[in-house]
């Protein structure tokens, strides 16, 4: 028996049985098709792997209980540690213990060699105190000076803790555009010494204070002994 031939399907939109060379351009075009699925797909798969893995080795990293709100550096002992490379004694204010002090470093900037310590107040406001000194003996830079108080201009002086400060009051200033709002500019030795910060001015005066007891008198300087009468 003849095997029967198959008659060709008619293609809907053509109206007809497609040529042979239609069939494999059609067949290379939905194989073609077919493979850029399967890309995408395999690129839609891999990446929500790599996201769960991202997100399971973020759950599995420990954690401790607070972050840097809670960090705080030792400035006594930092301060201690430093003052052989400094040559003299540096400021360690006893502040309260609900003051945090973030950082507490010297470091060196053109001729000028600065120990700064930086503080979150007890009302979560921000505190600075920089002691700056020259390898000569001589007076920091003014230009130093109005970078640290950022170019503001004194109002004022007084006296606190045996040290007479230069004042430096400017409420208008904004704490959350500058660090800066009230300050204090004095000279113990032959170091200049910056309080300043975005706290009240009386919780930055006695900062000041602080200071001026933690650093005493000043190294090099004799101190006078009354003479008794003969």
């Amino acid at each position: 028996m003849a095997k029967k031939t198959k008659t060709p399907v008619v293609v809907a939109e053509l109206g007809r049985p497609e040529t042979p060379s239609e069939t494999a351009a059609r067949k290379a075009r939905d194989s073609r098709l077919y493979r850029q699925r399967k890309t995408v797909n395999n690129l839609v798969f891999s990446l929500l792997v790599t996201l769960g893995l991202v997100l399971v080795i973020v759950l599995m990293v420990p954690r401790g209980t607070g972050g840097f709100e809670d960090h705080s550096v030792n400035v006594t002992e930092l301060a201690s540690d430093a003052a052989p490379s400094a040559g003299r004694t540096l400021a360690a204010p006893a502040v309260g213990e609900d003051w945090k002090a973030k950082q507490a470093t010297l470091r060196t900037s053109s001729d000028v060699t600065s120990w700064q310590i930086n503080y979150t107040t007890a009302d979560e406001a921000y505190a600075a105190v920089v002691q700056g000194f020259t390898a000569t003996g001589a007076p920091v830079p003014e230009l130093w000076v109005s970078q640290q108080l950022e170019q503001q201009a004194p109002t004022g002086t007084e006296e606190i803790g045996g040290i007479e400060w230069i004042v430096y009051d400017h409420p208008d200033r904004k704490a959350d555009e500058s660090n800066m709002i009230f300050g204090l500019q004095g000279t113990w030795g032959n170091d200049t010494i910056l309080v300043y910060g975005t706290d009240s001015p009386a919780t930055i005066r006695v900062l000041a204070a602080q200071v001026a007891d933690s650093l005493g008198t000043p190294d090099g300087a004799a101190a006078t002994e009354p003479k008794e009468n003969e």
